[in-house]
């Protein structure tokens, strides 16, 4: 979705009749992007991602057939197999999309986009799906409703999502853009360099930092995003910012280093003024156990305990699990 703010506020400024597609309900295509969305120009022109571009030319068509006025339009998908491989989805699947007019978008929700800021849309459809009204949410903002409460719920887990709620009204669409989660790397070296590159292939952000004055100015400057990792095993760097980590609320903190520096980490918090419960926050020794072994397994295993912890899932295989399977 960012990468539409600009193409967004642009037609609008032209006063262009696009429309914003992104799907309400889903079922199959596979591994796909939570966030896919796609700007449809009534003449043809389509900017975005959505299903690899499968439903490009039905969306034109039923972005040209939305009655003047109208504020919303869901209309269903579908591609079988063949089309799927055709379009190189992992399989096939259906789809209720909703088109909803640019000028019925916040002109705030574009903006915040662009800023990077974490923020959801709520969309409220009425029983018919002609009729929809959207507003913007921010994290730090009380939740108002069941809907402003399951858009903190996808804020918090720091990746972007969508969930329909279904009310007395009818349905509401809710879709999370949380910032890209910022890793603050204590330390450099090789793993350092891995991790940063792991980081960036998962869209995040990253930074490498050698100081505890740099690693707090580093969370201060993004405590809504920051992850910490903390590799050095300096004393007057490790527990500082592991302390000034775990005092701003970072979600994930975690420590490179044998049971014997975790141990020692572990006191010189105490000293410093840490709890239990928030030492109970720390992962340390640092990683999945997958087993890694080199410096980019170990990078892989770091990243995928960041994922885990920011999606509030644990490290088991899905085969053992009964929950989606998608996020």
């Amino acid at each position: 979705m960012r990468e539409l703010v600009e193409t967004a506020q642009r037609w609008t400024a032209e006063g262009r009749a696009g429309f914003l597609a992104r799907p309400v309900t889903e079922e199959g295509f596979g591994p796909r992007d939570p966030g896919g969305a796609v700007l449809v120009d009534p003449r043809g022109e389509c900017v975005g991602a959505l299903y690899r571009g499968v439903f490009d030319a039905e969306l034109v068509a039923e972005a040209r057939a939305v009655p003047a006025g109208a504020t919303a339009r869901v209309c269903e998908v579908s591609v079988l197999r063949a089309e799927a491989e055709a379009a190189r989805l992992t399989c096939g699947g259906r789809a209720e999309v909703l088109l909803q007019p640019l000028a019925g978008i916040p002109a705030r929700w574009w903006e915040l986009l662009g800023a990077g800021a974490g923020v959801a849309l709520v969309t409220r459809l009425n029983e018919a799906a002609d009729r929809a009204t959207s507003e913007v949410v921010r994290a730090a903002e009380p939740p108002r409703d069941e809907a402003g409460r399951r858009a903190a719920e996808l804020l918090a887990t720091r990746r972007p999502g969508r969930d329909a709620v279904y009310g007395d009204a009818g349905l509401v669409l809710v879709e999370a853009y949380p910032s890209a989660p910022y890793v603050v790397i204590g330390g450099g070296g090789e793993l350092a360099e891995l991790i940063e590159r792991q980081a960036l292939l998962l869209g995040w952000e990253a930074v490498r930092v050698e100081a505890a004055e740099q690693a707090a100015k580093a969370i201060a400057a993004r405590r809504d995003a920051a992850c910490v990792v903390m590799l050095s095993h300096d004393e007057e760097f490790d527990v500082p910012t592991l302390r000034a980590a775990l005092a701003a609320g970072v979600p994930y903190v975690g420590a490179l280093g044998s049971r014997r520096t975790t141990t020692r980490r572990r006191e010189g918090l105490l000293a410093a003024g840490a709890t239990e419960a928030e030492l109970a926050r720390v992962h340390g020794p640092i990683g999945l156990d997958l087993g890694a072994r080199t410096p980019a397994e170990t990078a892989l295993a770091i990243c995928a305990e960041i994922l885990g912890v920011l999606g509030s899932r644990g490290a088991g295989a899905l085969r053992d699990s009964g929950g989606p399977i998608n996020g």
